[in-house]
């Protein structure tokens, strides 16, 4: 019941609907594409765990992050019905490769927006900004960017002070989380088309005999139909293609390639090669290569205390093919 309405999601991009602030004024988030999965061995930290101190074995994901272009920077006053958008600032210097999402405009307006900022600033309650990837540096062939908006941390004032310090620059995965952290992955499952509803819920295919001549992979009985059929019976409809999110993905790695090579020999099943800084994550990730994958700071913080992250082995062999 968790995850009704089962129909497509409205973007191939995820869309987050909440901030955690961690105090401090940075982004709260970051985004990558998703690689494919690999196994490690890892030294158990968990003290609640009955193999603490020991090897284990763990499936992980590896996901490219590419540094994120600050296109703009907006700010938001509360209101009783919510964040309302006072003004935004964009860069001197917009990125190339954003014609290809919408017109830039011809001529900058960075200062008469400065101007407008400092009029509200007094106003201001929530500040955000306006990311870009940049898929050119990663290993997908790929030109258009994804554009989105990522939180700041902090009180307003001094989260209004370090995004105007990023604007029109490059932040790296490193100036958000660091190795150990857990974060929350958004992301876009694998789309699977129109099902019935032996796969799409489960339901048990009928035997093939003559009171079943209707059908056999189908449902016995819609139940009750006064006042209505209930909206939780299962029919034939979409499935995969659905937003969700997987809470506290712990980071077992971040690297750069150049420094310590990922790639199994070939390259990765459907991706190609990494070419720029990745993040391995334990566990695995919603979606299929190359799907736009965010993080998060934890909107449920585990109450553990573990300590650094022990990799003793990371094999290049995708697993399963993925």
């Amino acid at each position: 019941m968790a995850f009704y309405p089962r129909k497509r999601a409205r973007s191939i991009v995820a869309r987050v609907r909440r901030w955690v602030d961690v105090g401090e004024p940075k982004l709260l988030g970051f985004a990558g594409y998703k690689v494919g999965t690999l196994h490690v061995f890892k030294v158990e930290d968990n003290p609640n765990s009955p193999w603490h101190g020991q090897e284990i074995f763990k499936v992980a994901t590896v996901i490219e992050t590419p540094p994120l272009v600050v296109a703009s920077v907006r700010v938001y006053e509360r209101t009783p019905y919510g964040l309302r958008s006072l003004t935004e600032v964009w860069a001197r210097d917009i990125p190339k490769d954003l014609e290809r999402v919408f017109t830039v405009p011809k001529r900058s307006v960075h200062e008469e927006q400065m101007k407008r900022l400092e009029e509200v600033k007094s106003s201001v309650d929530e500040v955000r900004v306006l990311v870009a990837t940049q898929p050119r540096l990663a290993g997908i062939h790929k030109k258009r960017p994804e554009v989105f908006e990522v939180g700041v941390g902090g009180d307003p004032e001094k989260a209004l002070e370090y995004a105007l310090s990023v604007l029109g620059k490059e932040v790296s995965v490193t100036d958000v989380f660091k190795v150990g952290d857990f974060v929350d992955v958004i992301s876009i499952t694998k789309g699977k088309g129109f099902q019935g509803v032996i796969k799409r819920f489960n339901v048990k295919e009928m035997p093939r005999w003559h009171k079943h001549r209707k059908g056999h992979r189908r449902i016995g009985s819609v139940g009750p139909t006064k006042p209505a059929i209930m909206f939780y019976t299962p029919f034939p409809g979409q499935m995969g293609f659905h937003q969700r999110t997987e809470y506290n993905k712990r980071i077992l790695k971040i690297a750069d390639v150049s420094e310590d090579n990922i790639n199994p020999a070939g390259g990765w099943p459907h991706y190609g090669l990494v070419r720029s800084t990745y993040v391995l994550l334990e566990g695995t990730v919603p979606g299929p290569p190359k799907r736009l994958v965010k993080m998060r700071f934890p909107m449920r913080p585990k109450d553990i205390q573990v300590g650094e992250v022990k990799l003793t082995y990371i094999s290049t062999m995708p697993v399963g093919g993925e």
